[in-house]
């Protein structure tokens, strides 16, 4: 009897008592617009984890793109939305790490070129020699669309560093920033991510007699979600796979739009063998 009325009060205080909670997953993206929007954006994406995972699953932004990769690497993150460069060096940095998903336009990304009015550089002009001795920002530094890729283009037309090419040479930090410099003047030309520049135009937030596209990249595979290697050990055997079936299975036009994305394919660590040899012939990957 006694057993009895123990075991009777055991289960009345596991249904009083909260359990305490498992250990939670978290994910970070890089900073590539404001922070406002990014918090709102993933905040979205963190509550449909939870429940499409059954699992906390919380978002913590980082200021940068390089406390992004920092944040992987320390795993204070166990899943993150990186561009390209900043995968490549998270992966770099964390071995077993894999790439999971990407956007449907992430396999044929590009940057665009733009230029403020004052240049009298005309839509879609293209590379020129117009454009040396004007001052050009990246976005942030590790950035594929903001940096890397442009870069690499710049550097094969002109054959030179850009430090060579224009007067002066800054980094914004993001590509909403980017516009901003670029349309007040403080900057004459700018490389933007070409998503963000659409997504805004839409919206209304670009004058595009003030600021204007003047050449278009190649295409090049760019963001991309990426997961340690040590999170079924963690979390349960199949859990990356229950990330990534989540993560494709992503269909709500509020979320994807918040990317913007058309919806997300599978991807793996091959798809950007090409933004690892771009990254370590600028000697971006160095540790």
């Amino acid at each position: 009897m006694t057993h009895r009325l123990m075991w009777l009060l055991g289960a009345t205080l596991l249904l009083v008592t909260p359990v305490a909670s498992a250990e939670p997953f978290v994910f970070t993206a890089i900073p590539d617009e404001d922070e406002t929007r990014l918090q709102k954006r993933f905040q979205k994406v963190a509550d449909y984890l939870t429940d499409e995972l059954d699992h906390d699953v919380r978002f913590v932004p980082v200021k940068s793109y390089s406390a992004a990769v920092t944040a992987f690497r320390n795993d204070q993150v166990q899943l993150a939305w990186f561009g390209g460069l900043s995968g490549v060096q998270a992966r770099e940095r964390v071995p077993g790490s894999r790439a999971i998903a990407q956007g449907v336009e992430d396999t044929e990304f590009r940057t665009y070129i733009i230029a403020n009015e004052d240049t009298r550089l005309e839509t879609d002009a293209g590379l020129s020699d117009e454009m040396r001795d004007l001052s050009l920002t990246f976005g942030s530094k590790s950035s594929t669309s903001g940096r890397l890729m442009p870069e690499y283009y710049l550097r094969e037309h002109f054959g030179e560093p850009p430090e060579e090419t224009f007067s002066r040479v800054g980094f914004s930090g993001n590509h909403s920033r980017t516009i901003s410099l670029v349309a007040s003047g403080a900057y004459q030309l700018g490389a933007v991510n070409y998503a963000v520049w659409e997504n805004e135009v839409e919206a209304g937030e670009i004058d595009t007699d003030a600021v204007r596209v003047i050449w278009k990249t190649p295409r090049y595979p760019d963001y991309q979600w990426t997961i340690r290697g040590d999170i079924d050990d963690r979390f349960g055997d199949g859990f990356t796979e229950q990330v990534q079936q989540a993560l494709l299975t992503m269909d709500d036009p509020d979320l994807l739009e918040s990317f913007p994305r058309e919806g997300f394919i599978k991807a793996d660590n091959d798809d950007y063998a090409v933004i690892k040899e771009v990254g370590n012939e600028l000697g971006l990957l160095d540790p």
